[in-house]
This record gives structure tokens, C-alpha cells and sequence, in this order.
């Protein structure tokens, strides 16, 4: 896998806009390339989502964001207008740039060493060495963590669900008991007899 300080390999992939893309087309500017398993996945979904809900904040730092993965550009359209991303998505159906990255290779899934796509994500300067590297990606807070790199903050925790309201237990109300007043006494006191 490549490391901070490489230089960025060359490399040119067709984009779900239908036309080639690359660091050529950036010089000068920051980019930012993750690589994922396959589109409309849980996990990838919810990784380009993210990335998708900050482009305008990468935008502003000056980066472009690309996801590669080796799915087609067909399938990039399909999942790009299913859940409105606003990252360009790029085919690598031959997995020539994730080798060059070192993207690819061996990993455990369940239990099994497996040949597969390893979730990573570089970030290249604007000299064109990579700057930084996730190479084993955790997808919840990821996309918050590369824009902080980039901008040079702490990365944010991941926003954690709140917890589920507690209903408040039924107020039980007493019923008021009311004392039977004592029955009437004689002089003597003995209990007067019922009328009947």
C-alpha cells in the first residue's frame, strides 16, 4: 500500500459522468480517493453518503473527492441517482489502480483469508505525493475524520444516536378510604341494637 510522502501513481478512469478522470486533471489541488467493495452495499452506502453530505465542505477546503471502486460506470449512475451522491464515482473493472495503490490484496472475512478490495481512502496534496493514508477504514465518522485531516482539526466523534425516551410510569392516584363512622353507643356502653 502506498505511504505518505509516495508519489501518486498515474492513472485515468472512466467516471459516472462518462468521461476520464485523474490527478493529471488536478494539479494543484488536494484530492481525495477512496477506495470501496461495491456500490449500493451497506457499508459503501453509507461511506458515499457521507462523503456526499460534505463535497461542499471538501469543495471549500479545495479538494476533490473520488470513490473508485470496480463496478461499472452503469452501475455507478444506478447508485449515484438512487441515494443523490455528490461524489464522482470511478470504474476500475480491471483493478489496475487498486493495485497501483494497494487497494487490493489478501483479507480475513469471516474467519477465511479472502483476495479482495482493502476499504482505504489517500489524500493527495497538491504536489502530488500522497499526504495521508486510512488503510483499513472504519466507515462511521471516516468521511468527518479525512475533511479534518484536511483542514487541520481534531476529527469529530461520530454523532451517536440518542438514547430511546423512557415513557414516565403511570401515576398511581390512592383512593381515599373513608372510616365508617362508629356505630351509636348506649349510656351503659354496649352497642345499640339495629333497626331492623
Amino acid at each position: 500500500m502506498l505511504q505518505v510522502g509516495d508519489e501518486v501513481p498515474r492513472f485515468s478512469l472512466v467516471g459516472d459522468d462518462g468521461k476520464p478522470h485523474g490527478p493529471a486533471d488536478h494539479r494543484g489541488k488536494t484530492l481525495v480517493v477512496y477506495f470501496y467493495p461495491k456500490d449500493d452495499t451497506p457499508g459503501c452506502t453509507r461511506e458515499a453518503v457521507a462523503f456526499s453530505k460534505l463535497a461542499d465542505d471538501f469543495a471549500k477546503a479545495g479538494a476533490v473527492v473520488y470513490g473508485v471502486s470496480r463496478d461499472s460506470t452503469e452501475s455507478h449512475c444506478r447508485f449515484r441517482d438512487k441515494h443523490k451522491l455528490g461524489v464522482r464515482l470511478l470504474s476500475d473493472p480491471t483493478l489496475e489502480v487498486h493495485r497501483a495503490f494497494g487497494a487490493w490484496g489478501e483479507k480475513t472475512m469471516y474467519g477465511k483469508k479472502v483476495e479482495g478490495v482493502l476499504r482505504s481512502t489517500f489524500l493527495i496534496g497538491p504536489d502530488g505525493k500522497i499526504a495521508h493514508v486510512w488503510p483499513s477504514v472504519k466507515v462511521d465518522g471516516h468521511a468527518e475524520a479525512v475533511l479534518a485531516a484536511l483542514v487541520g482539526e481534531a476529527p469529530k466523534a461520530p454523532a451517536k444516536k440518542a438514547p430511546a425516551k423512557r415513557r414516565a410510569p403511570k401515576k398511581v392516584t390512592a383512593k381515599k378510604v373513608t372510616a365508617k363512622p362508629p356505630a351509636p353507643k348506649k349510656k351503659d356502653g354496649k352497642p345499640a341494637a339495629k333497626k331492623r
